[in-house]
């Protein structure tokens, strides 16, 4: 193990900075596995798991060596280093690639393999097991979407306002929005390479009325006849 190691890749700086992994950093100090550091924690060994492989990928823990555990081959994990310093030319770019990666496919596709994760782990022996799934399609103009997002965090932040006490049974709670390419496009919106309506033809006019009378002929003594043609 070094002392220290020295981060220059935005990416190694990215799979540090998240809390759950600064403790597995931290347990990880001596050669553990990923039970031994999921019972220190009181987490699932999938959940360790999923972080230190992201930490292996970065280059910020290394597999030391590997032993047989009832047959099931199970690797024994050590930090890289004892401390991480990031690059000074790291600290301004760090805010701005994570700003971008919150709307990032990437990022989705790991809260998505996160949740899969999770499922995976759940004792399916328990007598119940709480869960809820929503999905639906919303419609928001490029000018709308800061305010759509402004609005789903003040909801959000409602929801862990009121239930984020020490109470109750712990659930995970995970947001994803995409774009959604099976969906048609809006009527006043042409499809790519469509090519433009022809305009209108005008509508047609009445002809003019003849000039004269157009009227009922009176004769005198009352009575109606058709003006002749």
């Amino acid at each position: 193990m070094r002392d220290v190691l020295y981060l220059e890749e935005i990416e190694q700086a990215e799979a540090l900075l998240k809390p759950q992994r600064v403790e597995v950093l931290r347990q990880l100090a001596e050669p553990r596995t990923c039970s031994e550091v999921a019972e220190r924690l009181g987490q699932t060994p999938q959940r360790v798991y999923y972080h230190v492989k992201r930490l292996v990928e970065a280059g910020l823990v290394d597999l030391v060596s590997e032993r047989k555990v009832r047959g099931i081959h199970e690797g024994i994990y050590q930090a890289g280093a004892r401390s991480y310093w990031l690059s000074p030319r790291l600290v301004g770019r760090i805010g701005l690639r994570k700003a971008r990666d919150e709307l990032s496919l990437g990022y989705l596709l790991d809260l998505m393999e996160e949740v899969q994760s999770d499922i995976a782990a759940l004792d399916r022996s328990a007598p119940e097991l709480p869960s809820i799934g929503l999905s639906g399609e919303i419609r928001v103009r490029p000018e709308e979407r800061q305010e759509f997002l402004n609005d789903l965090q003040t909801m959000l932040q409602g929801l862990f306002t009121r239930y984020g006490g020490a109470e109750g049974d712990a659930f995970k709670l995970a947001v994803a929005c995409y774009p959604n390419a099976a969906a048609d496009p809006p009527a006043d919106i042409p499809e790519p390479g469509t090519p433009p309506a022809a305009p209108a033809p005008p509508a047609p006019t009445a002809p003019p009325a003849p000039t004269g009378e157009t009227g009922p002929h009176r004769r005198p003594g009352g009575g109606d006849r058709p003006q002749p043609a």
